[in-house]
């Protein structure tokens, strides 16, 4: 019989759980050791249970999309902003990554191995853009911020194929195509710590967004289904609009998009 201390599915509970930032970082670093030196069995445990709302701070504010201020990059006062703004991203991504983990027994061990390596990269994406808040007198919690990552979890905490398309194949690729252009607006600023933590985000993100790929194909193997009318399809279901453009192509491509699938987001997009 296995406990809390040797279960996978029970530790990453735990952690998704946990509110404080960087105890939730160090658990999932600690659950990655464990699981990749065989300590930790993915058999039975508790019932998978719904996660409306994961262990978060206290602060930020959610407040609605819109109402989140504009940020201008030119002053520090913006580009704080920014990066609380992907600040929450990131810690919204830690949770998303533990959660696949959680959620969706009876995968191939490979599965957890990945999402657990998704999870500490994006814990260190937080801490890097939480150091770059406290160097500049600020801090994670102190810009309102909105929960619409989190709600695309609950909508797709059902079926682990919506989960993947939708996920790393929507909401984390469209990080692939905004991060090069802060990128390029911040290099008039001279801030290169800055610009070397978005590059460093980016270039992780496409190894998340790939990951995402990876599974959501094997799920459309096992249930022989066509996997790019089904993501259009989940996009229309679950979306109820085409996805935005621009579309940075080539990192797409590097994450595992094909040639079609590019053609057809340009095609329909808003």
């Amino acid at each position: 019989m296995t406990t809390a201390g040797d279960n996978l599915f029970e530790r990453v509970w735990i952690a998704l759980m946990q509110s404080d930032p960087e105890a939730k970082s160090q658990a999932v670093r600690d659950i990655k050791s464990d699981w990749d030196k065989g300590l930790l069995d993915a058999g039975d445990a508790s019932p998978v249970l719904r996660v409306e709302v994961p262990g978060r701070p206290a602060r930020p504010m959610l407040v609605r999309p819109q109402d989140v201020p504009k940020r201008k990059l030119g002053s520090l006062q913006g580009r704080l902003r920014l990066v609380h703004a992907v600040a929450h991203i990131e810690f919204n991504a830690i949770n998303l990554a533990l959660d696949a983990v959680y959620r969706f027994r009876s995968m191939p061990e490979q599965y957890y191995t990945d999402w657990l390596q998704v999870a500490c990269e994006e814990s260190h994406h937080f801490s890097l853009l939480q150091r770059y808040l406290l160097d500049h007198g600020s801090g994670y919690g102190e810009f309102d911020a909105h929960n619409g990552l989190w709600e695309m979890a609950v909508k797709t905490d059902s079926d682990v194929l919506v989960r993947m398309a939708l996920v790393p194949r929507v909401l984390e690729a469209r990080g692939l195509d905004v991060t090069p252009t802060m990128i390029r607006q911040l290099r008039s600023t001279g801030d290169e710590r800055l610009i070397g933590i978005l590059d460093t985000i980016f270039r992780d993100e496409i190894g998340h967004v790939r990951i995402g790929n990876h599974w959501y194909l094997h799920c459309c193997r096992l249930r022989n289904m066509d996997p790019v009318p089904t993501f259009f399809g989940l996009v229309e279901e679950y979306m109820g609009r085409a996805l935005s453009g621009p579309f940075e192509h080539a990192a797409r491509a590097e994450a595992g998009f094909t040639d079609i699938e590019l053609e057809l987001l340009e095609a329909n997009a808003r």
